[in-house]
């Protein structure tokens, strides 16, 4: 059974989208608001969060980083700019779907796919993502391990949460953290994540 948190202001669409949630999908919580969701991902660390962009107390981008160190993220959002995909993938969403642009039977697949690890998104979502790989300047001399470590340094995580995210040692990741900062000439991770996000 894979679990889901669904998180959106609108009652309608949380009644719309647990009606679609069938079969081995198992929706264990609901939320109206970004605060709530984190507070719920936290208690019931579902598999997949549905996670909206814009609510209340806390909109769904400022918790896609915490609530990505207990579930999987796939953003489920009337807005598909590039800004918001953007952010909301570097900050953990590893999914993102589009109001209008899936069915029923796509976010099926779209959840299961997401607490599998694996991405999916929709075809504006995608378009962005794709342009900004092909505008983007190498990874700053980085090495892939590396790069991972700074997109979970900039998405706020501790190196103890780095470590169990990565499954590596604290040690490791120490080492990682180091390196970064002398390719990128920095000395505290304020320097990189704004060295990162340039």
């Amino acid at each position: 059974m894979t679990t889901v948190l669904i998180a959106d202001d609108n009652s309608v669409v949380r009644a719309v989208v647990r009606e679609m949630l069938t079969g081995d999908l198992q929706v264990v919580a609901e939320a109206a608001n970004g605060a709530e969701a984190l507070r719920l991902a936290r208690l019931h660390r579902p598999d997949v969060t549905l996670l909206d962009h814009r609510m209340p107390v806390r909109d769904g981008l400022s918790v896609v980083g915490a609530i990505s160190v207990h579930s999987r993220v796939l953003m489920l959002t009337r807005s598909a700019d590039d800004r918001t995909v953007l952010d909301a993938v570097r900050s953990g969403a590893i999914g993102f779907l589009v109001h209008g642009q899936f069915g029923p039977a796509e976010l099926l697949h779209a959840v299961r796919a997401v607490a599998g690890g694996e991405s999916h998104l929709s075809p504006s979502a995608a378009r962005v993502l794709v342009s900004a790989v092909r505008a983007a300047p190498a990874r700053l001399g980085l090495s892939q391990r590396e790069a991972e470590v700074m997109d979970l340094i900039a998405r706020g995580l501790s190196n103890g949460d780095i470590a169990a995210t990565l499954v590596l040692s604290s040690k490791t990741v120490e080492n990682h953290v180091n390196r970064i900062f002398a390719k990128l000439g920095v000395t505290s991770r304020t320097g990189a994540i704004r060295r990162w996000r340039t």
